[in-house]
């Protein structure tokens, strides 16, 4: 089903789609922005679209970095990119089995939720599989956006596959039709939020 619509949020994964990927980063000093990231995050503000951070942070749960540091980290990235209207972070690590980490929707609905936008009007955009099941969980619109580290096959899974992030802006400001799921998954529409 297509729909012509523009999202009431997009909700960017953070390492590998806003910023540099530095695996479980607690160093603020590491942090540099994504090629265009500046650019599409301006261009979505000026539009009034409301912008989110939806983001695993398992390094917290493996004792790699500190609560503390990842706030650090996220500071340097507002002071970067600007602020967001909403962060949306899992801590927990895969064997925690939480509803919150990405594939599971939990992210996607919190976030439009602290939004006051469904979820099926959110855009989710990221650089692997995880993010993209997690928008499909959660009956947003997901766009991928690879990087040296996205697989193949999650590129060819992927129901929308943008150049970088100014494409991705180019797609959701336009008339352009975008793909709208079905329905959310089940799950997703009981889960609650006791496990962030």
């Amino acid at each position: 089903m297509f729909e012509k619509r523009r999202p009431g949020a997009v909700l960017f994964d953070r390492d590998g789609t806003l910023i540099r990927d530095v695996p479980y980063n607690g160093d603020p000093d590491l942090v540099e922005p994504m090629p265009g990231a500046i650019e599409a995050l301006g261009r979505l503000r000026r539009a009034d679209v409301p912008v989110a951070v939806v983001t695993n942070q398992s390094g917290v749960a493996k004792g790699l970095l500190s609560p503390d540091d990842m706030d650090q980290v996220n500071a340097k990235v507002e002071e970067l990119l600007g602020p967001f209207d909403a962060w949306a972070i899992c801590v927990h690590d895969d064997a925690d089995g939480c509803t919150c980490r990405k594939p599971a929707p939990g992210l996607v609905i919190r976030a439009a939720a602290v939004l006051d936008v469904s979820p099926r009007d959110c855009v989710v955009v990221g650089d692997i599989g995880r993010d993209m099941e997690a928008a499909r969980a959660a009956g947003a619109r997901g766009i991928l956006v690879p990087t040296q580290e996205t697989l193949r096959e999650e590129i060819r899974q992927a129901a929308e596959v943008a150049d970088d992030l100014i494409d991705v802006v180019d797609r959701v400001l336009s008339d352009a039709e975008g793909p709208v799921p079905a329905a959310a998954a089940p799950w997703a529409r009981a889960m609650g939020w006791s496990r962030w």
